[in-house]
């Protein structure tokens, strides 16, 4: 039953997805936001949605912190690992050689609040647990504050451009006849319906590290991981079917922001036993090791631009992010044996 749970969980949140990509480019076209922004903020935020949920009910109604950890850094991973796979789709080439450049700032920003999360854990664990009052640490509110600077760099960053996008970019499907009212009403109810059903992930997780007998840090960073960026994986292959490609690239590396600076800073407040990050597991630094590694990837395919890179089935830095990805999955399997 608990597999079953699993794959209805996992398909009201596909659902739920396929909508966002559509009703953000309405708004990005409406407002004049720009594609980069509305998909490293807006979308972002409401794909991370299931994240947030989980986290909130793994701490504060389960209390395990290493299964909501393992649930943010797991996405991480596969947050990016998502880039390669819409690059097998995309068959003009590498797709990092035609999203705009604002992109490299989110991408440094996202490895930097990466490392600070890393860092934190490290130092919670081996130095002090840097608890303010006994209660939240003190990292929590600082990364949440990195977080905010961030947004607001990436948003003079945005209009200071001339164009959002690259010349090369193809242009993206036009939404006349879509209000922004509609738009709106539409992100809002697929909010509510990924909000709920992350909740619900947390359970289920649990349950599944029961079950199976693996500890919560692989149960977070597998299983939950898969269904909580399905929005992201779903919302991207969809943007780049209508040719938004900086919404489709911005999406996933903006829920790596959102991931570090907010739902490690909410999770903190609702777990109620001290300092989050003294309970959690030092697995998860490698886990953010590698999430660093695949955004360095990331970062030099963004700055390097090649218009042709060796290609067979997916190019060089895509290939690059799939074998880290399962090469960090396999590590952490191990380490939740023995």
């Amino acid at each position: 039953m608990v597999w079953l749970k699993l794959v209805i969980c996992l398909a009201i949140i596909v659902v739920a997805g396929t909508r966002l990509s559509r009703y953000g480019d309405v708004i990005a076209e409406k407002t004049g936001l720009g594609r980069i922004w509305i998909g490293v903020v807006l979308l972002a935020t409401i794909t991370s949605l299931p994240e947030l949920a989980t986290g909130i009910s793994s701490v504060a109604l389960i209390g395990k912190p290493n299964l909501t950890l393992g649930d943010l850094f797991g996405s991480n991973l596969l947050n990016l690992v998502t880039i390669a796979i819409i690059d097998v789709f995309y068959t003009r080439g590498p797709i990092l050689h035609y999203v705009g450049s604002g992109l490299i700032l989110a991408a440094t920003a996202s490895t930097l609040l990466i490392g600070a999360v890393a860092a934190s854990i490290y130092v919670a664990q081996n130095v002090a647990p840097l608890g303010i009052f006994g209660y939240i640490g003190l990292y929590s509110p600082i990364i949440f504050c990195i977080y905010l600077i961030i947004q607001y760099m990436l948003m003079r960053f945005q209009y200071s451009q001339q164009s959002p996008t690259d010349a090369d970019s193809p242009p993206a499907t036009s939404h006349e006849a879509i209000s922004l009212t509609k738009a709106a009403s539409f992100f809002i109810i697929s909010a509510v319906a990924t909000a709920g059903a992350g909740t619900w992930l947390g359970f289920i997780g649990n349950e599944i590290s029961l079950v199976t007998g693996l500890n919560e840090s692989f149960v977070g960073s597998l299983f939950l991981a898969i269904c909580t960026s399905a929005p992201e994986i779903v919302v991207s292959i969809s943007a780049l079917r209508m040719g938004a490609l900086d919404m489709a690239v911005g999406n996933v590396i903006g829920s790596n922001l959102f991931n570090m600076g907010v739902t490690v800073f909410v999770d903190d407040l609702f777990f109620t036993k001290g300092p989050i990050l003294t309970y959690a597991s030092t697995d998860h630094i490698f886990t953010a090791i590698i999430a660093m590694l695949m955004s360095c990837v990331v970062m030099i395919g963004l700055i390097y631009r090649p218009r042709f890179w060796p290609r067979i089935w997916v190019g060089i830095d895509a290939t690059g992010l799939i074998l880290l990805y399962f090469g960090a999955i396999a590590v952490l399997y191990f380490l939740g044996k023995f």
